[in-house]
C-alpha cells in the first residue's frame, strides 16, 4: 500500500488486538459508557476526544468492546452525532488555516500545492460519505463554504 499523495510506500499505523471482549476489571456497564460517552459529545466534543475522554478518565479501553457497537453509531442512535464528520471538520479546518497563511503569504508554493492536495483529498472524503449518507447529497466543498462552517 503506498502513500496517497507522494511515490513513497508507508506503514500502516498500529492496530489494536484482535479480541474484542469486555475486560474482566472494566466495572462500568455498557448503559453507564453510553451515558457519559453521549454527555461528553453534547458539551461539543469530537467523538475521538469523547473516545479518549473515557479511556483516560473512566478506565474504559474500547468502547466497542463494552457496549458492542462503535462509538459513532452509539453517538448517532442517541442523536447527538455532528452534521459533519469529525475527520472532514479537521480537513476544513486545515484548509481555512492554510488559506489565511496563503493570503499573507501568496509566493509560498509548496503550500499552495498542499492546499490543492488537501482540497482533493476532501473531495474524495466527501464522496464517500454522501455514499454513506453520512451528509447530505448536495453538500459540495468551496472555499468560502469551509471557512463557514468551521467558524
Amino acid at each position: 500500500m503506498s502513500r496517497i499523495h507522494s511515490g513513497h510506500k508507508g506503514k500502516a499505523g498500529s492496530h489494536r488486538p484482535y479480541p474484542l471482549t469486555k475486560p474482566e476489571w472494566v466495572t462500568l456497564s455498557s448503559e453507564e459508557v453510553t451515558s457519559q460517552a453521549v454527555q461528553l459529545a453534547k458539551t461539543g466534543v469530537p467523538a475521538a476526544q469523547v473516545g479518549q475522554n473515557l479511556r483516560d478518565s473512566y478506565g474504559v479501553p474500547s468502547v466497542r468492546a463494552i457496549t458492542g457497537k462503535r462509538l459513532d453509531m452509539l453517538l448517532g442512535e442517541n442523536g447527538v452525532r455532528p452534521e459533519i464528520p469529525d475527520d472532514l471538520q479537521a480537513l476544513l479546518k486545515r484548509v481555512v488555516h492554510l488559506q489565511r497563511h496563503l493570503e499573507s503569504h501568496p509566493k509560498d508554493l509548496s503550500n499552495r500545492r498542499g492546499l490543492s492536495l488537501m482540497e482533493s483529498r476532501i473531495r474524495r472524503l466527501a464522496r464517500y460519505y454522501r455514499q454513506r449518507r453520512r451528509i447530505s447529497e448536495n453538500w459540495r466543498y468551496s472555499a468560502a463554504g469551509a471557512a463557514l462552517q468551521v467558524e
